[in-house]
């Protein structure tokens, strides 16, 4: 919370320092201080770096789940994963739906953990479990 705090005020100082659209500076300063708190959840991930990890681009295989597949693919540098997507998820009806509010949160948790292990997003246990099994199976491509 200290650093929270540390952020927020930096993002304040900030933003009266830079004189300017008051506007935007809030904004700013808003901005400043939400980077400050990714920024000690990024320096926490920054031990997430794996020696076990090689350099490259991945993609696992697909999983097949009950509304259909589901395949990851992730990039790898210095040994940390700087992105995770999901290159196939289940389509149509209210998959579409369950697919678009459980896949970004998947490939965000993946960054930020370093690995598979992320929770579930609720209302999309079967595309969260698939999703799973294919990041695992980039990271063991990759070398994980």
């Amino acid at each position: 919370q200290s650093a929270l705090d540390k952020a927020k005020a930096a993002g304040a100082a900030g933003a009266a320092g830079s004189g300017g659209d008051s506007a935007g500076d809030d904004s700013a300063g808003d901005a400043s201080a939400g980077d400050g708190s990714a920024g000690s959840g990024q320096g926490a991930g920054g031990g997430n770096a794996r020696a076990d990890l090689k350099d490259g681009t991945v993609t696992g295989d697909a999983a097949q789940t009950e509304y259909g597949a589901v395949q990851v693919r992730i990039t790898v540098e210095g040994g940390k994963i700087t992105k995770a997507e999901a290159v196939q998820a289940p389509k149509g009806g209210q998959s579409d739906r369950v697919t678009n509010l459980s896949v970004p949160r998947l490939n965000q948790a993946v960054v930020k953990t370093g690995g598979a292990d992320i929770d579930a997003v609720s209302g999309a246990t079967y595309t969260s479990a698939g999703y799973k099994k294919s990041l695992q199976s980039a990271l063991d491509q990759a070398g994980g």
